[in-house]
């Protein structure tokens, strides 16, 4: 993760596992399913991977608090999740 050190305390981390080599996708949405940032769209090889997301949009821009939701997405499966952004 590219983030500054002062945004570092505001990290969240995401924990996903895939069962195979596999094309994947992790974004994260505000609460309205607007889009703010893609972590993830890339193969990656099957088991537990771990990503932190900073709170910042596409553009570098800090976020402010409230509940997210993340979405991990392989050609084999979809999965939805909320997280909560406090600053």
């Amino acid at each position: 993760d590219r983030s500054s050190a002062a945004s570092d305390v505001y990290k969240r981390q995401i924990e996903y596992s895939i069962p195979m080599d596999e094309r994947v996708s992790l974004s994260i949405y505000n609460i309205q399913g607007q889009l703010v940032r893609t972590l993830v769209n890339e193969s990656m090889n099957a088991g537990t991977h771990q990503f932190y997301w900073n709170g910042t949009n596409s553009l570098g821009k800090s976020l402010g608090s409230g509940i997210y939701i993340y979405n991990v997405t392989t050609p084999s499966n979809s999965i939805s999740k909320r997280m909560v952004l406090l600053k």
